[in-house]
């Protein structure tokens, strides 16, 4: 009786698992970055050529960019040189990383967004892998593949 009970714990378990991993499936933006999602908004991450991080809020089709206003982001890189901290700054409709990233990949990159100054921060880690995905053709870190 007891190895039935565990046995269904253990499936019940699975099964809820998955459903809550299959709500947290990665959506890529127009400029194939990854898109993080807060409040009702939604913001594209996108390493430029130079390693810069550019941020751009979108619309609700996430099709094209909204106007920067209030919105505040940071990020900090965790690279095994250390922690960097970057700090951004508004570049037309996108908000752009004063530094570039640490070299190297495989490390993580948090970024809090804030929709609105007075807004809750929502924090989002992102596993820096700068390769292309053969499937989708974004870069890894914004990958959509079920994989």
């Amino acid at each position: 009786m007891k190895t039935a009970i565990r046995f269904i714990s253990a499936a019940l378990f699975i099964a809820l698992s998955g459903s809550a991993l299959a709500d947290a499936s990665v959506k890529a933006g127009p400029r194939k970055g990854r898109v993080l999602e807060v409040e009702g908004h939604s913001a594209e991450f996108f390493v430029e050529k130079d390693r810069t991080v550019s941020i751009a809020f979108l619309d609700k089709e996430l099709k094209k960019n909204e106007p920067i206003e209030a919105q505040v982001v940071t990020a900090t890189a965790e690279a095994p040189s250390g922690k960097v901290k970057l700090e951004f700054e508004k570049k037309g409709d996108l908000l752009v990383s004063k530094k570039p990233l640490p070299e190297g990949e495989h490390y993580t990159v948090v970024v809090q967004l804030k929709p609105t100054a007075e807004a809750k921060p929502k924090n989002f880690r992102i596993k820096l892998d700068l390769s292309i995905c053969k499937s989708c053709s974004n870069p890894e870190y914004a990958c959509t593949c079920d994989e």
